[in-house]
């Protein structure tokens, strides 16, 4: 009659102590089976990643005198009024009572898979007065033949840039390796992105190439130039770089400066226009400064999670071949995206890390963001260096993280187990000078990528009224304190893997049940460290 019935699926103990502790009774799942009757209007799909979860969890969920049993047994015909699980298909969400609450929204997987974010974001500019590439490092659908030529044509122009920087790097006749630090910073561990390349250690290294092959990218960079200047909203506005050079040709010999140390050959006036051009670019090309010199580009299974299959790559013939041959059962044909890596990002002890921010839906009409003020940083096992791409230096997830040792190169100041609170960072943001950054540049810069994101995808979700969704956004921080998105994910994991994460895993699945259970009776209840960032 209090309409307090439950079900919870999946490993959410914290979900469920919570819920008993307000007096709801919750309808548990047959333990064989996994799924509700088939007369029950949801039907639910199990992940297989989560199966030892659960299993666990099963374990940890404690009734030695047989009450919440009881309690189950007595409510077995009664439709659930509050439903948290891992995965939900809803068959027939018309038999669902409009009280009735569901942490999950249909059709999100226009922003929360990789293929579907890089669509809708290609959208952005149609519906709002903003340019993903402010935010989202450039993405392209492989398995779209327009797409798939537009990347080529950006990895291509990626390289004739990339040419013009390092041969400006080698004009300084300084290593590349080499970056200046900071005298206040360099105490406290700061690092910037390191080019770690021994065979590429100064201009003179290698054989010289022909001259042509600066005047060949500054022309291409001319053209790209021209064309950026006169561009409209379409990005498929066609380039006259196409077939001004040949394109193989160039490549391979870009390929033996960026990779094989083969120096270049610079007069002063080329330097000059270098110079003058990269400057001119970097007005019209928002991603110039993160997108580096040596052209790497991050392949990824379009619909995959937790670092599934994703690969790091810096030759084009390469990333085309593993996007046709791939045949694995998990990746469709033609469901692969490349990403722009970035290359100029801020490291800590020189490890790449990452940030899992949280935030919940609980409108779509109107749309409701709640910004969760407290995230944490995943810290990769082995040191960054964009000379090797290993998935230990390169991908932060926990899940990818936890199948490597610590490497003996890593600074012994990284954490050993790969997290920080927000707090942690900030406090070492503050070490470095950069006490403001938090506040002014990356939590408003995070705030801004996730709104622009679900403004793209809004017209794709299917709404339901009564739900909600709690979702975890991952971004990359630029050498300049400017947060990168790279996705987000409509489960996040609430398995805790350090200290950090246990306390804070607890504390959002507290404020979020807050949130879209206790505020409905009690607006001025505390919804913790929830704070409303946007309201249509």
């Amino acid at each position: 009659q209090e309409k307090k019935i439950f079900t919870v699926q999946g490993p959410y103990p914290i979900i469920r102590h919570l819920l008993r502790a307000r007096g709801w009774v919750e309808r548990k799942l047959p333990s064989a089976g996994r799924q509700l009757q088939q007369h029950h209007p949801l039907h639910y799909l199990w992940p297989p990643a989560e199966e030892e979860e659960e299993k666990e969890e099963e374990q940890c969920d404690e009734d030695p005198n047989g009450i919440h049993d009881l309690m189950s047994y007595l409510v077995r015909d009664r439709l659930p009024n509050f439903i948290w699980t891992n995965f939900l298909e809803a068959t027939d969400h018309e038999l669902l009572q409009q009280d009735h609450v569901v942490n999950h929204y249909a059709r999100v997987d226009a922003f929360t898979t990789k293929e579907g974010l890089c669509l809708s974001l290609q959208n952005l500019p149609w519906i709002e007065q903003a340019d993903p590439n402010t935010f989202f490092p450039r993405c392209y659908r492989l398995g779209t033949t327009d797409e798939r030529a537009a990347f080529i044509e950006d990895f291509r122009l990626t390289a004739a840039r990339s040419l013009l920087k390092l041969a400006l790097e080698g004009a300084g006749d300084r290593p590349v390796r080499t970056k200046q630090v900071p005298n206040s910073a360099k105490g406290a561990g700061w690092q910037r992105s390191r080019v770690s390349h021994p065979k590429h250690s100064t201009a003179r290294s290698g054989s010289p190439l022909y001259p042509e092959l600066v005047e060949e990218a500054l022309e291409v960079c001319k053209q790209h130039l021209g064309v950026l200047r006169h561009q409209d909203i379409d990005r498929g506005t066609p380039s006259p770089c196409r077939t001004c050079i040949d394109w193989d040709r160039f490549l391979q010999e870009y390929y033996r400066v960026a990779h094989e140390g083969a120096g270049l050959v610079l007069t002063r006036q080329q330097r000059k226009q270098c110079q003058n051009l990269l400057r001119r670019l970097a007005e019209q090309l928002p991603q110039l400064g993160m997108e580096g010199k040596l052209n790497v580009w991050i392949l990824k299974p379009g619909a995959e999670s937790q670092g599934r299959g994703i690969i790091c790559m810096t030759r084009l013939e390469e990333v085309l071949q593993m996007a046709r041959g791939f045949t694995a059962p998990s990746v469709q044909v033609g469901r692969w995206v490349v990403q722009k890596y970035v290359e100029q990002l801020l490291t800590i002890f020189g490890t790449k890390f990452d940030i899992r921010q949280w935030f919940v839906v609980t409108d779509w009409k109107p749309l409701t963001v709640w910004f969760y003020q407290d995230c944490y940083l995943r810290f990769c096992s082995w040191p960054f260096s964009l000379c090797h791409l290993e998935r230990a230096r390169h991908l932060c997830n926990v899940s990818v993280q936890k199948w490597y040792k610590t490497s003996p190169d890593q600074d012994p100041r990284v954490p050993p187990d790969k997290i920080w609170s927000n707090t942690q960072f900030q406090e070492y943001l503050a070490q470095l000078g950069q006490a403001d950054a938090w506040h002014q540049v990356l939590v408003p810069g995070m705030k801004a990528a996730i709104l622009n994101a679900l403004r793209s995808a809004q017209d794709q979700v299917g709404f339901r009224k009564g739900s909600f969704e709690l979702y975890g956004a991952d971004f990359l921080v630029g050498e300049d304190c400017q947060p990168w998105l790279l996705e987000i994910n409509s489960c996040p994991t609430m398995r805790p893997s350090s200290a950090v994460t246990r306390r804070l895993c607890a504390n959002v699945q507290r404020d979020t049940l807050r949130l879209v259970l206790d505020r409905k009776n009690n607006p001025t209840c505390s919804i913790g460290a929830f704070e409303l960032i946007y309201k249509e």
